[in-house]
């Protein structure tokens, strides 16, 4: 019984020294980093045969950032997403990151500039024109502005149809 009331009045006092006379930081207070930018620089209009860089340049406040975790080129052609190619950018200088590509064939593609840096993941989206495409025989691009695609895709839905079925 004397350890339970030693325990009882000794609760108190522990929370108390937990406690620190520091502020206690709010969304007022907070500074909200600023968010990390990225230009794809490689042009819209592309030659066939010729190997090309996939440019991206990294800012974050306007500086450039050359301590980004990940810089990953995806590239695909026009409704063959699942088809498309992952390439690992270098970072060459002032927050640029390349790869090489080349392009086989005349076509519309398109390329994400997957980049993971300072605690975000950033991925914009490009269209490229290669050559000169038939564009009657250009396939339409159904392909979102996001990482999900392919068999991922078909697995939400099958989760979505259970949660239908569970109502």
């Amino acid at each position: 019984m004397k350890k339970w009331l030693y325990s009882a009045a000794a609760v108190p006092f522990l929370l108390f020294g937990c406690g620190d006379e520091k502020e206690v930081e709010t969304l007022d207070t907070a500074e909200v980093p600023e968010f990390v930018e990225v230009d794809i620089q490689t042009a819209e209009e592309l030659n066939v045969g010729e190997s090309v860089q996939l440019a991206a340049h990294v800012t974050q406040n306007a500086e450039a950032v050359d301590d980004a975790k990940e810089v990953m080129f995806e590239v695909w052609e026009s409704g063959l997403r699942d088809d498309g190619e992952m390439l690992e950018g270098k970072l060459t200088e002032d927050g640029v990151y390349i790869a090489e590509y080349t392009f086989d064939h005349d076509g519309v593609y398109y390329m994400f500039a997957h980049t993971t840096a300072r605690g975000m993941h950033v991925m914009p989206k490009k269209k490229l024109i290669v050559g000169n495409p038939d564009m009657s025989k250009v396939l339409e691009d159904t392909s979102s502005d996001s990482m999900e695609h392919g068999s991922e895709h078909g697995e939400h839905e099958d989760e979505k149809k259970d949660e239908e079925h569970d109502h």
